[in-house]
């Protein structure tokens, strides 16, 4: 049963535009989100189907809590497999406190298969200097979830906000998703003691399950949150339609065939992505067995739902006529923060690669 109740909604779409324009943290939807008790664990499909929800009234917040949201969800996917070592991450995220993402590096097309980070061996666990890009939650995350590279292995760990040795820069001021103000972080010798070390993985691809518990809630999760902006042109959409006549016919645009064929696309290309997207959040949590196809079904399932949700925005604005064109609308808003789609792994390259090697090696 979601928390997100009709009067959160519809304060988050109030704020949603300010903190666009501001390019300002989501700081309030945030304090909200959490006394409601929406950053406590709970099963992957219904989290999906709450980031949805939410994203269709304030893209930005459902895509900055979908970081802290992705690391319960690595906790409960080995919790569920008999492996424990992460169920202090619940039991963090269950007293409050803020997880986030610090994994992404510029030039590093290789994602979690290798690192440019130095993770150096230290008496207390190891130090990790590197600049990790794309940190949602940055001025307000009090876990953050970090990996670098020592020799031939891959070292997976978190530092608290109170550790020495990192500090975030002020870079963020994109073309959308602003408020999720994800700074970049500088990690200068930041250690991360050895009970907070989750993973020491070889270089290279690996299927272990604290690597599947990312790659299914961070995938999942994303298309569930492009799939709510989409939900949302739609509805934009037809509302434009309908309230437009033709001067040329005396007729709502909404008789249009021509319109009516480009909302009927639009309707039909969304209607095909609840259906994979919630049936593989729910293989997740009942610990189904795809095999090797696993990462061909989750980069696939998030590249259908970003590119369908760039699809159903430009129906959306080619329906809204000029109007949706003013800078200050929801829907430009729209159009701007569903072109992050693109930018989130796996990308449309990694994915067809992914599939490739599924398929013919």
């Amino acid at each position: 049963m979601t928390v997100l109740t009709p009067v959160m909604l519809e304060t988050f779409r109030s704020r949603a535009a300010g903190y666009d324009r501001d390019n300002a943290f989501f700081v309030e939807d945030l304090d909200d989100l959490r006394a409601a008790g929406y950053l406590a664990p709970r099963s992957l499909l219904e989290t999906a189907k709450d980031q949805r929800l939410l994203a269709a009234y304030a893209p930005a917040t459902a895509l900055g809590i979908n970081m802290h949201l992705v690391w319960t969800g690595v906790a409960r996917v080995l919790a569920e497999r008999g492996d424990h070592s992460l169920d202090w991450v619940l039991a963090d995220a269950a007293a409050g406190e803020l997880f986030a993402f610090g994994n992404s590096e510029q030039g590093n097309d290789l994602v979690l298969w290798d690192s440019l980070t130095r993770a150096e061996p230290v008496e207390a666990g190891y130090a990790f200097t590197g600049t990790k890009i794309f940190t949602s939650l940055a001025p307000a995350w009090t876990r953050l979830g970090i990996f670098g590279r020592n020799a031939d292995q891959l070292v997976h760990g978190f530092i608290t906000r109170d550790t020495p040795g990192w500090h975030s820069k002020d870079d963020w001021d994109t073309l959308g998703m602003r408020a999720t103000q994800s700074q970049s972080t500088v990690l200068d010798g930041a250690i991360v003691l050895t009970e907070r070390i989750a993973r020491i993985l070889p270089v290279g691809p690996t299927a272990d399950p604290f690597i599947f518990g990312i790659f299914s809630n961070f995938l999942l999760l994303i298309g569930s949150v492009y799939a709510g902006i989409a939900d949302r042109a739609l509805e934009l959409a037809v509302e434009a339609v309908k309230r437009r006549t033709s001067l040329r016919t005396g007729s709502s645009y909404a008789q249009d065939p021509d319109f009516r064929w480009r909302i009927a696309d639009a309707a039909l290309a969304l209607d095909a992505i609840a259906p994979q997207l919630e049936s593989l959040a729910s293989d997740v949590d009942r610990l189904a067995d795809h095999g090797a196809a696993w990462f061909r079904l989750l980069t696939g399932a998030k590249h259908r739902a970003t590119e369908t949700a760039r699809y159903v925005v430009d129906q959306a604005m080619r329906s809204a006529g000029g109007g949706g064109y003013s800078a200050t609308g929801e829907l430009a808003r729209l159009q701007r923060d569903v072109l992050a789609g693109i930018y989130h792994p796996s990308d449309t390259e990694s994915v067809h690669n992914t599939v490739a090697t599924n398929l013919l090696d």
